[in-house]
């Protein structure tokens, strides 16, 4: 497949305040494993050591998620691993709805744009209208859905 792949947006300012939140949490976490196993010394340092790669670590691929499109198909990169798809098979770019039961209550959590494979299973993408790149920016959640729909159209049905 197509090695160049491009995200049709711009990540949001919000991803920072993610990374920052991570930083916090593993200074905590690094902080209450020192006292809980009295690390002192040399110990001290292999754990900072760690949480400071998990950080790195964590902190690239929070910044590389998304959905990247090239001529060759569409890309989701999410922390933790990424899916890579051909136009062909994909059937279906679409707005999905998402809610989350919660006893008998459902809760509305906003628009995703999901993708329905040929084979009839679906593929969650990293976009979300409530996100931390669209939460603020509206109007580019829906330009970036259009932009998917329009590029899987064209790959489609070639002009």
């Amino acid at each position: 497949m197509e090695t160049t792949w491009e995200r049709p947006y711009t990540p949001g300012t919000g991803r920072w305040l993610v990374i920052g939140w991570e930083i916090a949490a593993l200074a905590l976490l690094g902080w209450a494993t020192a006292r809980q196993f009295d690390l002192s010394g040399h110990g001290i340092r292999v754990l900072a050591g760690v949480l400071a790669a998990v950080w790195v670590l964590g902190s690239y691929r929070i910044l590389q998620m998304g959905a990247y499109v090239g001529p060759a198909g569409l890309r989701i990169r999410g922390l933790l691993r990424s899916h890579t798809m051909s136009w062909a098979e994909i059937a279906h770019v679409r707005l999905h709805k998402a809610t989350h039961k919660l006893g008998p209550w459902e809760i509305e959590s906003g628009l995703t744009v999901l993708i329905e494979r040929a084979d009839g299973s679906t593929v969650n993408t990293e976009l979300w209208a409530q996100g931390v790149d669209f939460h603020s920016r509206p109007k580019l959640f829906k330009a970036v859905y259009h932009e998917l729909r329009n590029r899987h159209l064209e790959a489609r049905n070639p002009i």
